[in-house]
Order: C-alpha cells, then sequence, then structure tokens
C-alpha cells in the first residue's frame, strides 16, 4: 500500500507573504525530484470559491459563528474533492492554510475559543492533520502595509484582532512544537533558509 503524501501547511498573519514562500517550496522541493501539489484555502473547489467570496467580500455582517461554519464548510469539500486525492498520488503537498487558520482565525482571534471548537474543526478536518506547519510570524502593522489593492472584510479588521493571531499561533505551537515551526519573518531569504532547515530534518535528506 502507497504512503500517504508529507503534507505542509503554510499559516500566519495577513500579508506574511504565504503564497510567495509557498512557490519557493513547490519549486524547490520539485528540483529535488518530489512530486508536489499545492493548494490554498478556503478555495480550490466550486463550492469553496463561492464560500471565499462570502467570507471575504460580503457586504453583510457574518457573525463569528457563521464565519467558522463557512470555513469548516469549505474545507470539508476541498478535502473530499481535492485533498485526499493529493494525498494518495503526490509525494508532497503544501496548502496555504489549513486548520490551524480556523483555531486561530475564529478560535482564538475571534474569541469563540479554540478549545471549545477543536472537535469541530477536527471533524471537518476528516482525520487528516499536516505533518509540518510553517507558521510566518511578522509584525502586524507591516503585514497589512504589503497588501496590495482593496483589503477584504478579514484584512480590515481593527488591529487587535490581528495581534490576537499572532499570540494564537504562538499558543497552538507551544501546544504542538514537533509540528508548528514559528518563523520571523526577516527576510524572504531568512524565511526560506529556514524552511529548508526544518524539511530537511523532517524528510531525512540534505541538499
Amino acid at each position: 500500500m502507497r504512503k500517504r503524501a508529507f503534507f505542509i501547511s503554510l499559516e500566519g498573519g495577513e500579508g506574511a507573504g504565504k503564497s510567495t514562500h509557498l512557490k519557493f517550496l513547490a519549486k524547490f522541493l520539485r528540483e529535488k525530484g518530489f512530486k508536489v501539489e499545492t493548494f490554498r484555502e478556503p478555495g480550490c473547489t466550486c463550492l469553496g470559491e463561492k464560500i471565499r467570496k462570502i467570507l471575504l467580500y460580503s457586504q453583510e455582517e457574518i457573525t463569528p459563528l457563521a464565519e467558522l461554519f463557512l470555513y469548516l464548510s469549505a474545507r470539508s469539500q476541498f478535502i473530499k474533492e481535492k485533498l485526499k486525492p493529493a494525498l494518495e498520488k503526490a509525494d508532497i503537498v503544501i496548502s496555504d492554510r489549513f486548520s490551524d487558520s480556523t483555531l486561530v482565525y475564529q478560535g482564538y482571534a475571534l474569541n469563540l475559543g479554540i478549545d471549545k471548537i477543536k472537535l469541530l474543526v477536527d471533524f471537518a478536518s476528516q482525520g487528516i492533520k499536516p505533518n509540518l506547519t510553517f507558521v510566518l510570524a511578522i509584525d502586524p502593522q507591516k503585514g497589512l502595509k504589503r497588501i496590495k489593492g482593496k483589503k477584504d472584510r478579514i484584512e480590515k479588521r481593527p488591529l487587535k484582532f490581528h495581534k490576537d493571531l499572532q499570540r494564537g499561533y504562538q499558543l497552538l505551537a507551544k501546544r504542538e512544537p514537533k509540528r508548528i515551526k514559528v518563523i520571523k519573518s526577516k527576510s524572504v531569504s531568512y524565511v526560506q533558509k529556514k524552511m529548508v532547515e526544518y524539511l530537511e530534518k523532517a524528510l531525512k535528506w540534505k541538499r
């Protein structure tokens, strides 16, 4: 029976550079000979993209609880349609956000409670958990300044919300230090160097 792919997730607050570093990781690993699949959450399915538009651009007020269930709905569809097949076929799967985002954004920053929603988050994730998670830690004000164009409804939230995201990720990292690696966004080269170092240890290979 084929071994399931190694699953990596990228996490962090707004403007942390996840998409940039995801592209780097995918290119780096493909050059090493790995078959790599990449995704972003929420999205990657027809339903997920519709939910993404609601979550990011709805003019109506969305309660924290409603927001939670929208994210979980998008994730369960994504897992069924995209993630499970990719984990069976690829060597490495990389996702821009996964379940830790929900625990931090809705559980911690929106005060629903990490421990209160964890059962729901785990249920929607269908037993799937990243093998390795990179949290890109950036000063919230600096991250928000990086965002170009019109901000979405999450990016528009008060600075306190964005600072709470950092605290939430630090809390999760303390709970799962072997899986969750916090990397300070000192520079692009520094972040990528640290990611490669952690990958070498996790995958047990050298450059």
